[in-house]
């Protein structure tokens, strides 16, 4: 029982920072119909951004990592805007996509090639011990902390989106954005807020996951790939949907590598994908979407 205790808030952990990357998935799908293929990279990037502040710059830690925060709001945020999706949106969603695969592609290589192919040791903010919460049940403060942070980031946006008037606007602009610019809604800087949004989330998830599994210019392939999991699994047009998807793909990530086998663990993501799609083609908490031909 311990132990599935300590599993659990493990996967939790790792489920979080999922949730933070299947978001930004969702949001932009909502308000651009964009489908962000090099999501991955996004989140492998912003870690680099701070490796270089402190190894080259010289910076302390936290300099560094608001440097990386503010680098990714431009680049991935407002870059990724108005370089690629604003010319390719009018033309439809296949050169899009073909340009968001080709994005991140460019975005690994470019680390590999420039920075290193090696992984580097990333800097924790929160010291790497166990602390025991019930009898029995150690967990590494670390893990903790990536929780914690990762569902205060989650409940930030949350709060945002419901409970202030710009968050209120992208949802309009998310729901209908020809009925929202009639009734005034400024819908393309709504859309300019998603993109920013995407980028602070992915920023944060590379900040966290980073110290876990080291910076490496491949981390986007897996992220990328159970971050989309986890979106539809949730529900590609809810994000509650990515929230729930995200937790529960890092819950029986870790359940199937302690008790099945760590070879099966990458298989999860797809077999529960495989699932919803086969019975719940909408996802867990999505709503079944009419569009007229």
């Amino acid at each position: 029982m311990t132990d599935l205790l300590q599993l659990l808030i493990a996967g939790l952990a790792t489920g979080a920072i999922y949730a933070l990357a299947a978001i930004g998935f969702t949001l932009l799908w909502q308000t651009s119909q964009t489908i962000n293929f090099a999501q991955g990279e996004f989140v492998m990037v912003p870690a680099f951004f701070a490796l270089i502040a402190m190894k080259t710059l010289g910076l302390p830690l936290i300099v560094s990592l608001a440097v990386a925060v503010l680098a990714s709001l431009l680049l991935l945020g407002v870059a990724f805007r108005y370089v690629v999706v604003g010319p390719l949106l009018q033309r439809g969603v296949l050169p899009l996509v073909i340009s968001t695969i080709a994005l991140g592609i460019i975005l690994k290589e470019s680390v590999k090639d420039f920075y290193s192919a090696e992984a580097q040791v990333f800097p924790t903010l929160l010291p790497d011990r166990n602390v025991t919460l019930l009898p029995g049940v150690t967990v590494s403060l670390a893990q903790i902390g990536v929780l914690v942070v990762a569902l205060l980031a989650i409940g930030l946006l949350q709060w945002f989106l419901a409970g202030t008037r710009t968050g209120r606007q992208m949802q309009a602009t998310a729901q209908n954005p020809t009925v929202a610019r009639i009734l005034g809604v400024p819908v393309e800087r709504m859309i300019l807020y998603t993109f920013l949004i995407n980028a602070g989330l992915a920023a944060v998830a590379s900040i966290l996951i980073s110290p876990i599994y080291l910076a490496k210019f491949s981390n986007g392939e897996t992220l990328g790939l159970v971050a989309f999991a986890a979106a539809i699994v949730g529900g590609f047009n809810q994000v509650r949907g990515a929230i729930v998807g995200g937790l529960l793909i890092g819950v029986l990530d870790n359940l199937a590598a302690a008790y099945v086998s760590t070879a099966y663990r990458q298989a999860v993501p797809l077999v529960l994908l495989v699932l919803v799609i086969l019975f719940r083609p909408q996802g867990l908490l999505g709503r079944r979407e009419e569009r007229a031909v």
